[in-house]
């Protein structure tokens, strides 16, 4: 009897250790699955990295730039044909003569600013003293009112005018850049006799009447 009871304690010891080494692979198992979550890479994560990716790439870096870059290129021509045409004015006319055409240029430009000023005042003083009926016989447009034609006509010879204060503008302008005297059109300069008499031209006579353009 003594003999089986320690078999059965014996064999109920063995048996425990049994099952503890049973189980002991499970502890390792779970161990392994957390090591493998930690070092495997985040699936959700990807989409963030790519979008802050997305936010640091300058897309408008490159038509900025270039924009840029054009109107650079753009006013170093300009800056370059200005320079050309105030050596070619420099080397035409002489300081004389540009003096000369400006205080020519002054005189007729205050000329045409009061002609400009009294047509215009003259068209609106025929509309207050319009009287209805007066009227008179036209052969080539039939029964017209006098007054109306005669408003048309003053109107029409202020604007002439006031073109030509503006013509006289642009030309004090090119005096004050160095370039006056120079065809817009030709960029050739412009004859002294034609200057004499028309101040404010800035084409050659052939470009005016379109039988040359640019050089």
């Amino acid at each position: 009897m003594v003999s089986v009871s320690r078999f059965r304690k014996g064999d109920r010891v063995a048996t425990k250790k049994t099952a503890a080494k049973k189980k002991a692979p499970a502890k390792k198992k779970v161990a392994v699955k957390k090591a493998a979550a930690k070092s495997s890479p985040a699936k959700k994560k990807a989409p963030a990295t790519k979008k802050a990716a997305a936010k640091n790439t300058p897309l408008k870096e490159t038509p900025v730039i270039s924009e840029v870059a054009k109107v650079d290129e753009a006013q170093a021509a300009a800056a370059k044909k200005l320079a050309e045409h105030q050596k070619l004015a420099k080397k035409s006319f002489t300081k004389a003569f540009l003096k000369k055409q400006e205080e020519e240029l002054l005189r007729e430009r205050e000329k045409y600013t009061r002609s400009a000023k009294s047509y215009r005042e003259e068209a609106d003083s025929l509309v207050l003293d319009r009287e209805p009926g007066d009227v008179q016989f036209d052969e080539e447009s039939g029964e017209g009112d006098t007054l109306a034609v005669e408003r048309e006509r003053d109107l029409a010879l202020s604007a002439s005018a006031q073109q030509a204060v503006e013509e006289i503008d642009a030309a004090l302008e090119r005096l004050e850049q160095g370039i006056y005297g120079i065809c817009i059109e030709s960029e050739l300069p412009i004859p002294k006799e034609r200057l004499e008499a028309i101040p404010w031209a800035s084409q050659r006579v052939e470009v005016k009447v379109g039988g040359l353009g640019r050089r």
